[in-house]
């Protein structure tokens, strides 16, 4: 699984921050592992500098074998929380998806 990572001016798209992403990711999505052929998270601040609750988005996109990719979003008010939070709904959407085509 190649994971790719977009940010806006707003967010300091580190080194240290992009492997700290891509280890817990990769961790929470090994199910899906050889499913999974590309993912791409996209973490932006929406209100840029100023203070508000739930400003900072999170939206992975997964490109799956035999599937149209399968994009989810959540907003939080840290990253680390937006990207729990899309995690999660990625994981139920993979679920989901995979099992459908499973039945059929």
């Amino acid at each position: 699984m190649i994971i790719q990572f977009n940010t806006d001016n707003n967010i300091n798209g580190s080194e240290r921050l992009n492997e700290y992403f891509e280890t817990t990711i990769s961790e929470s999505l090994s199910r899906f592992g050889s499913q999974i052929t590309r993912l791409e998270v996209h973490l932006k601040d929406e209100n840029s500098s100023k203070e508000s609750l739930n400003d900072k988005r999170c939206m992975l996109e997964a490109r799956v074998e035999g599937l149209q990719p399968i994009a989810v979003s959540s907003n939080a008010n840290t990253i680390e929380q937006a990207v729990k939070g899309a995690v999660d709904k990625l994981k139920s959407a993979l679920d989901t998806a995979i099992g459908k085509l499973r039945n059929h």
